[in-house]
């Protein structure tokens, strides 16, 4: 195989290491040195002793990720130029089909929430396994764990991301709706309106360079909406991770995003990236 047969074939399988890699660190630029470094290692192996070049490519993808969380995990530092994890943004002026590819593939922001919390180990277990179908037995080996011992810690996972992180609604004009109804309380001052649209236990995190502040209970988030009414009139509706959310203004410059989770009727979390340096980076009209 030939170096332009060898790179011919790592970019057909380039989106799709992407993803794996985004849904492991939850960091788009930690994403793409992952994928860039596995491009470079496999230029230093001999590709023909290479089975499955998916598989392999995988692999190498995946134990890059386990390192730069167990660095990220000893360093217990926040990033000073990202958000941690990073949102992924769509407005309906946004036409780039590699951009919109990850987009279709995220994970909610909750969800990345909720595994930025996990270990390393856990959340490439539950990462590979739940949403790549990798088996426990190749999992085991980057982990350096039993297969029996990695399918734990994919259960130990699952069950926290079941119980912080509930699936979105499936019908996305049912989330704008909720979405767009939260905006329209907000800009007209109506409590009993706002907390008609949060669910009861409803948690709205604040995304910053210094870490996350935590809000919970509708009364409480509806509260904190009626603060910020003030920039209401500025949002914009967009996706954030796949779902409904929106993006705030100040004149032509985007200076927050926020995402919710909507099941039902009700947003059961919302949060909200704020850095007025960050966000522009993210927001490309």
């Amino acid at each position: 195989m030939d170096q332009l047969e060898l790179a011919n074939r790592f970019d057909r399988e380039r989106q799709r290491l992407r993803s794996v890699a985004y849904r492991i660190v939850g960091s788009l630029s930690e994403a793409d040195d992952a994928v860039q470094e596995a491009w470079l290692r496999l230029q230093r192996t001999e590709a023909e002793e290479i089975d499955n070049l998916e598989g392999w490519l995988t692999t190498v993808v995946a134990r890059i990720c386990l390192n730069i969380l167990r660095n990220r995990r000893s360093h217990a530092e926040q990033p000073l130029d990202a958000f941690a994890p990073e949102p992924i943004i769509s407005t309906d002026a946004r036409d780039d089909p590699e951009h919109e590819a990850l987009l279709a593939d995220a994970v909610g922001i909750a969800l990345q929430v909720v595994l930025d919390a996990l270990s390393p180990a856990e959340r490439l277990a539950f990462v590979l396994h739940d949403m790549f179908a990798v088996p426990f037995d190749e999992i085991a080996v980057l982990v350096e764990r039993s297969p029996e011992a990695t399918r734990q810690l994919a259960s130990r996972a699952r069950r926290r991301v079941r119980g912080a992180a509930p699936p979105p609604d499936p019908d996305l004009a049912r989330q704008r709706a909720v979405v767009d109804a939260y905006f329209a309380a907000a800009r007209e001052g109506d409590l009993e309106a706002l907390v008609a649209v949060l669910d009861p236990d409803v948690v709205a995190r604040s995304h910053g360079r210094t870490g996350v502040f935590e809000l919970r209970g509708a009364e409480k988030v509806a509260r904190a909406a009626m603060t910020a009414r003030k920039f209401a009139p500025f949002v914009r509706p967009a996706l954030i991770n796949g779902t409904a959310g929106a993006v705030a203004f100040d004149g032509d410059t985007p200076f927050a995003i926020l995402a919710f989770t909507v099941v039902g009727d009700r947003a059961v979390t919302i949060d909200i990236f704020n850095d007025r340096e960050l966000v522009p980076r993210l927001v490309r009209e």
